[in-house]
């Protein structure tokens, strides 16, 4: 008989667990500025044409993967939903802040020659190539690596010039124990750091 309740403990303890249905968790994406930008709206002007941002990574569903050293794994997705649209909507009330107004624009070439035609003073569209967090659990630690790759395009009309910048920011930091909220935090700050230095210097 204890032979056979070992056997049931072992199996709920081990075997159990790694059976389950991985689980899926948000994490919650918004970009808190950490520095000023005096010459934002002088060098973007006060109205900032926001273009439909492209999400051109393989896989578009997750922004993360948590594999701990028993039990079943965790994907995690943007919130909001999807990764794009995240992105885009965090930037409004910051730029808000700084005297710039944000218009949704439906469309955009990316091509200098049409920002004559447009209402407003400059233009953004990034393209997100890479957006990455990924946890594995080893004894005693778990190591996180985060990768973000984004190309921003701003167009500016009274320059008549789209300025481009390839920004790649890998990350790897090892941790006690990583959470949804650790994961969220560490995405969320090197975002802010992406975003405060080109704002600090969009061209």
């Amino acid at each position: 008989m204890k032979s056979f309740r070992r056997l049931l403990i072992f199996l709920l303890v081990f075997v159990m667990p790694g059976c389950a249905v991985a689980a899926t968790y948000p994490l919650y994406l918004r970009y808190r500025p950490t520095k000023d930008f005096p010459s934002l709206q002088q060098k973007i002007g006060s109205n900032l044409g926001i273009a439909p941002f492209k999400d051109e990574r393989p896989e578009t569903l997750y922004i993360g993967y948590h594999l701990p050293l028993l039990g079943s794994s965790s994907y995690f997705k943007s919130d909001p939903f999807p990764l794009e649209r995240a992105i885009k909507e965090s930037l409004l009330g910051p730029l808000s802040r700084y005297g710039v107004k944000t218009t949704s624009i439906s469309d955009w070439d990316g091509q200098p020659g049409s920002l004559k035609d447009l209402e407003t003073d400059s233009i953004l569209m990034i393209q997100i190539k890479r957006f990455w967090i990924e946890g594995r659990a080893a004894p005693f630690r778990t190591t996180a690596k985060t990768s973000i790759h984004f190309v921003i395009h701003l167009g500016v009309k009274k320059e008549g010039k789209v300025f481009t910048k390839n920004v790649e920011v890998e990350k790897e930091a090892t941790l006690v124990r990583l959470t949804p909220e650790a994961m969220e935090k560490t995405l969320n700050d090197i975002l802010a750091n992406i975003l405060d230095a080109f704002f600090s210097n969009p061209y």
